[in-house]
Formats: C-alpha cells, structure tokens, sequence
C-alpha cells in the first residue's frame, strides 16, 4: 500500500494498537477488537495489503482466510479450572494449520507448530496419522437425559440405554472400549457399561430435583418421570446443577439485601463455568472488585473463578463503568447473551416454589441488566 492508502486505512481504525500495527503492515484479528475493525484486518489479508496477520485460535473456525505459511506461535492455552496452562483440542490443531493453502495462489504451503521438545514426537504422530473421533456424549449426559424424560421419550431406564444405543457413543463403545474404561466389548458388556451410566445419571438428576425415579423390584423395573424443575431446565437448556442451586439457595435470599442476593446467585449457575479467565486476571478482578458496589462474597473469594468473574462483569454492567481491557469487554457479551435466559429460568423456578416476593426481584435484576442501570438509580 501507498503511504495514503494507508492513511486512508488508519483513519477508518478504531484501536489505536491495530493502527500502529497496521502502519508496519501487520495485521491483528481477536475478539476485542470492534466489527469494523476486524473487517478491516479480514479485507487487508485477502486483498494481499498486508502479509502477516496475528489472529487468535478461533479465527480458524469463524473466518476463512487461507494463507500461505501458517505459524503456531504454541498449543497450549490457561485453564482456569485446572490453574494451569493445558493443551489445544486436536481438532482446533487441525482447523488451524488446515487454513494455509491458497489454492487459487499457491500449490503447495507451509504449516509450522513450535511446541516443546516433550511434545514434539506426539505431533509428529498426530500430523502424520489418522486418529479416530471419540464420543463426549458420556460426559454431557445428563442434560440429553433430562431433556428426554421431560419430552416423554423416556420414562424407564431401559428406554435410556435404547436410546443411547443408537447414538454415536454406543459405536465407538464397541470399537475402543478402553478409552471409556469397559472391560468386556461384548454387547452384554456393553449394555451393562450403559445401565449403570443410566442409572447413575438417573441418580444424580433426582437429586437435582430434576426427576423422580421409582424402582420396581418385583419387575427389575426403573421407572423417571420429569418434575417441573426439571421441565423448566429442559425448556431454557440449563444443567441440572444449576436448577439444583436455584432451587436451594432461592429459599435463604435475605429480602432485605435481594437484589445482592440475586446477583450474587444468578452468577452461580453453572452455566458460568466455561467462561474463560486468563492468566494474572485474578489481580484484574481484585481491582473490579473495589469498584463496584457489592463484594463477591464473604469470607474468602477465589478471583479465578469464572463465577466471580461473571458477577463482577454484571456489576460492572449495570454501573455502566469501564472494563479495564477489550478481553473484558468481550467477556461481558458472553455473559449478557445467556443472563436474561437464566433469569427468566429462575423467575419460573421462584414461582414454582410459591416465593412472589423473588419473582419479583428477579424481574426487577433482568430489567437492570437490560437497561443497564441500578434499581437505585434515577430516570
């Protein structure tokens, strides 16, 4: 680019990193950035404007652009739930280094991953032969479960383990048993690994309020059948955690503190758990903390935890204050996009329990977030 195209450009640019970046033509495409901006870094590459561009992992799933050499700077990324640094999925691996190739430029293009000497042989492996695709349906199933006894598909626990056996999981039971740790291949074995899945799920839905389970002895008979908990977390895609939580915990909100209160629980649900906290956040999150009108809790307060994450991001949303980095900003999207499915999930959930007076307050917590502004505050 001339020297005024690329005035041109800067002009157009909002973040004021992007635009020193730019200048030296490189690129850089993340979720903190503005639409406008990240169309600008998108254009420039495909247009060949500029040559590099530092992008995050999840542009590999979200944007086609092709390149010729693609660098992975490294493949691990900071867990919060683990405190520690963990590997890419393989298939995220994959997805990333399968963008270099341009076919319409090149015939051939380059992929380079650095990792560390431990892991080195590995990757060798993996980039050279195929590995087969796993089910995680065992992991996730209480909420498929769930979501079936409350549409009346299944009422027994052998209608579960029918189910299932036509799912992929059942599959990939018989042909790698030893990755979901059953011993016997056989279809007895099989269906035996999955009765005892069933009804272990069965067991932790019933404490969740979410089912009830009734054993026949006399026939060797499970019967489930959906409660209203357990309908209400079906119709809004909760986990039966989080129907546990609210329904416990809805019973001790202090009314004179509601709104805290509400907060406080809202940011408990389970469905927080995969919001991402970054390295060193904790001391972000201690700095949020004085800002905003309500501690996170009594007593000692683990600022790594995406729940407190999540409600210092709701506070610092509904004081309109500002988020001390775009990384934040992203985050509280996140959090905005699932908070007023969660409360309406809640407000059914205080019905059911017959607590008018929380109903009301949780109405009261939704409207605040949507408008963005204290109970206390004036038109």
């Amino acid at each position: 680019m001339d020297d005024n195209e690329i005035e041109a450009v800067l002009e157009r640019t909002d973040d004021p990193n992007l635009r020193l970046s730019l200048s030296f033509g490189i690129g850089m495409h993340h979720a903190g950035l503005t639409q406008n901006d990240r169309k600008i870094c998108e254009q420039l590459f495909h247009d060949r404007k500029i040559q590099i561009l530092i992008a995050t992992s999840t542009l590999a799933w979200g944007v086609n652009l092709p390149a010729h050499l693609v660098i992975l700077k490294g493949t691990e990324f900071y867990d919060a739930k683990s405190k520690g640094y963990v590997d890419f999925p393989l298939t995220d691996v994959l997805q990333m280094i399968g963008r270099a190739g341009r076919p319409q430029f090149d015939d051939r293009a380059v992929a380079r991953i650095f990792v560390t000497d431990t892991k080195k042989e590995f990757y060798k492996k993996f980039l050279h032969e195929s590995f087969p695709v796993e089910s995680s349906l065992h992991k996730h199933l209480h909420e498929h479960i769930n979501a079936e006894v409350a549409g009346g598909t299944i009422t027994s626990a052998q209608d579960a383990v029918e189910y299932l056996s036509w799912t992929y999981l059942y599959r990939r039971l018989r042909q790698n048993p030893t990755y979901y740790g059953v011993e016997d291949s056989s279809e007895r074995g099989v269906n035996a690994y999955l009765s005892k899945l069933v009804v272990e799920c069965f067991g932790e839905l019933e404490r969740a309020l979410c089912v009830t389970v009734d054993f026949d002895y006399a026939k060797g008979k499970v019967s489930v059948a959906p409660t209203p908990l357990g309908k209400i977390a079906s119709q809004y895609y909760l986990s039966h955690t989080t129907m546990q939580i609210f329904a416990t915990r809805l019973d001790s909100i202090d009314h004179a503190n509601m709104f805290c209160d509400l907060l406080h629980l809202l940011s408990e649900a389970a469905e927080w758990a995969e919001l991402p906290v970054r390295h060193n956040e904790d001391l972000l999150n201690r700095e949020l903390e004085r800002q905003v009108p309500f501690a996170i809790a009594r007593g000692r307060v683990d600022y790594l935890s995406p729940h407190a994450k999540t409600n210092l991001l709701l506070q610092k949303h509904l004081v309109r204050g500002e988020l001390p980095c775009s990384d934040y900003v992203t985050d509280t999207r996140t959090v905005l996009d699932s908070s007023i499915r969660i409360l309406q999930a809640m407000v059914d959930v205080a019905a059911y329990k017959g607590r008018l007076e929380c109903s009301l307050g949780i109405m009261e917590l939704m409207q605040a977030i949507k408008q963005a502004t204290m109970p206390t505050d004036s038109p």
